[in-house]
């Protein structure tokens, strides 16, 4: 009998300081997962070092047949402001756009010293061009062609790599935006266009604007990024042109999409956006209340909440004080992750982060020249990390470093021990996540009291137990392989595509056969898009929405169509419509206006292509448990108060049978992740391997 070749799934994500891999085998659904340092400089290197880990492994990277890819290179690049030099061209007289930018500000509002992030394109690169065209889309004047070119020509003196085109109301008539890009191409071989009319066809002109902008910025950066990744897989005989990126939406674009450009915003939040589609597709139905995700990698903290067994997702959102609007998971980021730099002030106060110490040197243990003390450092000091078990003893930690860091940087300054500078290390950067999750939730509205926290990432779980006393939630889930959960959300979404297309029109005057050719259009554009890029347009699926809102407001509400038409809109699907905002305004707000008109802001399309996902096997108990006994690993004294020593149990998880049961005090340890279990907790082992951690129970 011929026994069939095992088939592979790849899933990646780069962290601040490790790069994790998820192999999934489709054949018998086992998971192999390889931890290594990332490479900031380049962290293709990283990514193709996992990769030769699994080869080493016996693993025939011809079997690769997918490979998804979440990555944090186009956010690092905007906050470390390392993208390329951009030329703005903009409809004469709107030059000032830029500068003025809009009228909210973030920070303090009573700063009287208050200023602007620098633009991305300055007025020496931003050229007036000579065209208009009116808010319906009607040309009022011509492009002046040769207007472009000579401005074309001085950009590329200047050595811009990358141009911007923004033109007043382009989204409804694309027409100028793309004969610029023509010529603009002419002039400058090999240069970068960004369209407006592509990146974010919709109202509001700064919006699109620094979107446009950021796209035009970043978007090199991406390019190269993935062609030097795509050229390595291709050296390291992966074969398969299956490969995505993932996108701030949850969903995956195909490596292609993200190379023709126009699409590099939609990177932003790449990274934190896996681990929230993989909390969403893998932990719902052990959570059915809700859950929190704590994400805590090696440089920042990210948090999502989970209602419904769906991220909640928003069209507007800042990065590095900059404007982006495209549709992104709801998340926030905080600097507070295990290489987070701890340091006192002029003032003699303790604080942690922003500053991190990466993957080099890294935090003080890790041995590699690094003098500064960090969350890592602390975590060792109060005896919750196993020096010997860092990635399962393939990495030794120096305790004796991380001590004397925190002595001779926090403790002596402060006239403390080094434990007690240690414990406040972790106070600090605990209380700052437990803040943030209730800042979050007071926001959204959303009750803490009945969800529960899921943590991941490399120091999520060593952490969570505390950040859950805090905000008095009484259930953790650490999933089975907590440490590179992220990595295994890739293997869990869809490839999705959004697309807009602003229109300002009262409701009552919009007919279903007008609403109709709009959709009707930005789906022909999806489908040309996804034949582009090699991928079946009969596997496509629509989800359609709009923007509406009461006249007179400043904002609109996503108002989802499904369940209201059939095959094509219908008067009563736009009656249906207006119910369906007014029910969601009054959820979201607290009110609705039934009696005032509703306008239409603008139609909204997502395109979704089903790919095979990861599935997740219940197990049964085993009929005769393993005494709990046979997991232990030996015992070790933690300081849960940062004062007196706790004599806490030490299991190794993979010795933990489903159904087992185990009391705090007690660390858990395995290859990618350590949990920390205090005294008041529980835990027990459920069908999918998950550990349910409860307080007081």
């Amino acid at each position: 009998m011929e026994v069939s070749q095992p088939r592979y799934r790849l899933g990646v994500d780069v962290g601040g300081t490790h790069t994790d891999l998820v192999l999934l085998n489709t054949s018998t659904g086992e998971l192999m997962v390889e931890k290594v340092s990332s490479t900031p400089h380049n962290p293709a290197l990283g990514v193709l070092n996992g990769v030769s880990k699994f080869v080493a492994r016996g693993v025939d990277p011809n079997a690769i047949e997918f490979f998804a890819h979440g990555t944090t290179i186009t956010t690092n690049a905007l906050l470390e402001m390392r993208g390329s030099k951009v030329g703005l061209l903009i409809t004469r007289g709107y030059r000032a756009v830029q500068e003025v930018q809009a009228q909210a500000r973030d920070g303090n509002l009573f700063d009287y010293f208050y200023s602007k992030p620098e633009p991305i394109a300055p007025q020496s690169l931003t050229h007036e061009i000579a065209e208009r065209t009116d808010y319906a889309g009607n040309v009022l004047i011509a492009l002046d062609r040769e207007t472009v070119r000579i401005a074309a020509r001085a950009l590329r003196e200047a050595g811009v790599t990358s141009v911007a085109v923004c033109y007043l109301f382009s989204f409804l008539n694309q027409t100028h935006e793309e004969i610029t890009r023509d010529i603009l191409r002419e002039e400058i071989p090999g240069v970068h266009v960004s369209l407006s009319s592509e990146v974010l066809p919709r109202i509001r002109e700064w919006a699109r604007m620094s979107t446009t902008l950021l796209n035009a910025y970043l978007e090199p950066v991406l390019v190269r990024y993935i062609a030097h990744l795509n050229s390595g897989l291709d050296d390291a005989n992966v074969g398969t042109q299956q490969r995505f990126l993932m996108q701030s939406n949850g969903g995956v674009m195909p490596f292609k999409a993200a190379m023709e450009g126009g699409k590099t915003v939609h990177t932003l939040f790449s990274g934190p956006a896996a681990g929230a589609q993989a909390s969403a597709y893998l932990a719902t139905a052990q959570a059915p209340d809700g859950l929190v995700t704590l994400d805590m990698g090696g440089t920042s903290a990210d948090i999502a909440f989970i209602e419904g067994g769906v991220p909640l997702e928003v069209t507007e959102g800042m990065i590095a004080r900059r404007q982006i609007d495209v549709p992104a998971l709801d998340m926030t980021t905080i600097s507070a992750g295990g290489g987070s730099l701890a340091w006192v002030d002029a003032s003699g106060f303790l604080n942690v982060g922003p500053r991190s110490a990466g993957a080099s040197p890294g935090p003080a243990c890790y041995g590699r020249g690094g003098t500064e003390p960090a969350v890592t450092d602390a975590d060792i000091v109060c005896g919750y990390l196993n020096p010997d078990y860092f990635l399962g003893g393939a990495q030794k930690l120096d305790s004796a470093a991380a001590h004397e860091a925190i002595r001779i940087r926090i403790a002596e300054p402060l006239s403390l021990t080094p434990l007690e500078a240690a414990a406040g290390i972790r106070r600090i950067v605990d209380m700052r996540m437990a803040d943030e999750v209730r800042v979050f939730a007071a926001k959204r509205g959303v009750d803490l009291s009945a969800f529960t926290l899921l943590p991941f990432g490399g120091a999520g779980a060593v952490h969570a137990a505390a950040v859950a006393e805090e905000l008095n939630m009484k259930r953790i889930l650490v999933p089975h392989r907590p440490g590179a959960f992220s990595a295994l959300g890739l293997l869990c979404t869809d490839v999705v595509h959004d697309y807009i297309r602003s229109e300002l029109r009262p409701l009552a005057n919009v007919d279903a056969e007008h609403a109709e050719a709009i959709y009707a259009q930005l789906e022909a554009r999806a489908l040309d898009e996804l034949a582009a890029e090699g991928l079946d347009q009969k596997d496509a699926r629509f989800q359609r929405e709009l923007d509406l809102r009461y006249t007179g407001q400043g904002y609109e509400l996503r108002t989802p169509l499904d369940g209201l038409y059939a095959d094509k809109l219908t008067a009563d699907s736009v009656e249906a419509a207006r119910n369906r905002f007014d029910d969601r305004h009054a959820q979201i707000h607290g009110h609705a206006a039934k009696d005032r008109a509703v306008e239409v802001v603008s139609y909204r399309v997502r395109l979704r292509v089903a790919v095979p996902k990861y599935v997740p096997r219940e197990e049964a108990a085993p009929i005769k448990l393993r005494d709990v006994a046979s997991a232990v690993k030996g015992s070790r004294q933690v300081y849960f108060d940062g004062k007196s020593a706790t004599q806490a149990t030490v299991y190794e998880r993979d010795g933990l049978d489903i159904g087992a049961k185990i009391s705090g005090p007690a660390i858990v340890e395995q290859f990618d992740a350590t949990t920390v279990v205090p005294p008041s907790w529980t835990g027990r082992v459920d069908t999918n391997r998950n550990l349910i951690l409860e307080r007081g129970a």
